[in-house]
């Protein structure tokens, strides 16, 4: 009312947006928004969330009358309900979202509530060592095999897998285009995460392996009656394996993380496993940076008197010598 005040419009007649609830305009914005810009897997994410946690609880609420204090209890209540703090995030990020185009769409006056996300304990990404790998790939036969091998040497997601098609291989110069992603809720081939085509080069014995079935056509892993994989076979297969070859618990994802591991760990630059992994920034990519040999070693060992008399700096003709005893002698101006 101040606002149109100042601007000296009447108050009498107030928008009938302003008395929209969330739970109204929620799913308008599921409809019109979510469904044209997002991928099924995505809309069935964000369908459930609705459904489940926001509209129970802020539903019933006019959209401007919201506050940072409803979205302080929101975060209060999950928490006591168990929910971690990563899963409370992905909630306030759906309803940040969604709150932010109703302001826009139904020009409501003011501007959204505040949104702090929770404090999240830094990610850290499990990887399977050299020798587990072997033991993995020793205890896997047939497809099973085909797919863990390829996921170990080209970190390619599951759905990247499931997905993966015979035209997408490039025999002569031995790289795999990942540009489809299968998703189980609808069944079709859709693009890859942040819908971005990479290219990843083939090692030997991927390539050897693909070329010994080589088909012009078609999905590249199928089960034994000739059809895609679907999430709940794959993790099932990965589970035997696992248990055959007596590892901890772990996932297709893991695999990719086991390749990124251990490309950091050979000195890889980050923004090459970047570019890999398909990652869109290299925030992501950098939780593998603690595993790449580090310059910080050196500079450390700087610090001990026996390694940093031994060192020149990358100067050592400027620097001077060092004589039999161990003593530097500097160089000395001449004189013209």
């Amino acid at each position: 009312m101040k606002g149109r005040l100042a601007r000296g419009e009447p108050i009498d007649r107030i928008p009938q947006e302003i008395d929209v609830t969330f739970e109204q305009f929620a799913w308008n914005w599921f409809d019109e928004y979510v469904v044209p810009n997002n991928k099924r897997s995505e809309q069935w994410t964000k369908r459930r969330l609705l459904r489940s946690a926001l509209i129970p609880f802020f539903g019933r609420i006019v959209i401007v009358q919201i506050t940072a204090r409803h979205i302080e209890q929101y975060k209060a209540s999950a928490l006591k309900a168990g929910r971690s703090n990563k899963t409370i995030n992905n909630h306030l990020t759906v309803l940040r979202k969604c709150l932010y185009t109703a302001y826009e769409w139904l020009s409501l006056p003011g501007t959204p509530p505040k949104i702090t996300r929770l404090k999240c304990p830094p990610t850290t990404a499990d990887y399977l060592s050299p020798d587990e790998c072997s033991l993995l790939l020793s205890s896997a036969r047939g497809t099973t095999y085909e797919m863990i091998l390829t996921a170990l040497r080209t970190g390619m997601r599951q759905g990247e897998l499931k997905g993966l098609q015979w035209p997408s291989i490039d025999w002569q110069n031995r790289s795999i285009a990942v540009q489809h992603s299968r998703c189980d809720f609808s069944g079709e081939l859709t693009s890859p995460k942040n819908n971005r085509i990479r290219h990843i080069p083939m090692d030997t014995d991927v390539y050897e392996m693909l070329w010994r079935r080589k088909q012009c056509t078609g999905y590249v892993f199928l089960n034994e009656r000739e059809r895609p994989f679907d999430e709940q076979a794959l993790r099932r297969r990965l589970a035997r394996v696992r248990h055959r070859a007596g590892l901890r618990k772990i996932g297709w994802h893991t695999l990719r993380h086991t390749f990124a591991s251990h490309l950091a760990m050979r000195g890889v630059p980050m923004t090459a496993i970047q570019t890999l992994l398909g990652h869109s920034s290299i925030t992501t990519t950098m939780r593998y940076a603690h595993l790449a040999p580090s310059a910080l070693r050196a500079a450390i060992d700087m610090l001990n008197p026996k390694v940093a008399i031994g060192a020149d700096f990358g100067q050592p003709a400027v620097n001077g010598f060092r004589t039999e005893r161990g003593i530097i002698i500097r160089d000395q101006p001449t004189e013209n």
